[in-house]
């Protein structure tokens, strides 16, 4: 998860809401990714997809059997589509996203899939870490806003 950790401090650096996601096989990280939706307008490059797209390099394989997923942020239902599809055997998440996580928040796809595809899911280790992330940035954010419209106002 330490790693996972470390790429969500990058995108932080880097403007992006600070996700970070690694896939690890037989203890050996085999793909990381991070948030970059913002610097390469996608809206599908969350950390989780560019983590399974790496391990998929990694191996030569789009079947991630036997892997495990970290992430610092539950994953969304596309994302959890992505593990279903790659086959990654277990998810370890730190903080729940109550308005869009797909591993138990709002709905639960890892375990209620139409293709019968059981993933081992656990929540909450370094959740608090996640969640006071996140709240760091949204913060940051709102005040960079707040302080665009003052300068705006004050052109005006």
């Amino acid at each position: 998860m330490e790693l996972a950790f470390r790429e969500a401090e990058l995108a932080y650096q880097a403007g992006e809401v600070p996700i970070g996601a690694v896939i690890v096989k037989e203890e050996r990280p085999i793909g990381r990714g991070r948030n970059a939706m913002e610097s390469l307008k996608d809206p599908t490059a969350h950390a989780e997809m560019i983590a399974v797209t790496a391990a998929c390099n990694s191996l030569g394989d789009w079947r991630l059997d036997g892997c495990t997923l970290y992430a610092t942020l539950e994953p969304c239902p596309m994302c959890a589509g992505a593990i279903l599809n790659s086959r990654i055997a277990r998810v370890v998440f730190a903080a729940r996203d109550h308005r869009l996580g797909a591993c138990g928040s709002t709905m639960n796809i890892l375990s209620e899939n139409p293709i019968n595809r059981s993933v081992v899911v656990e929540e909450g280790l370094m959740g608090e870490e996640g969640k006071l992330l996140l709240q760091q940035f949204f913060a940051e954010q709102r005040l960079k806003k707040r302080e665009q419209g003052k300068s705006q106002s004050i052109r005006q």
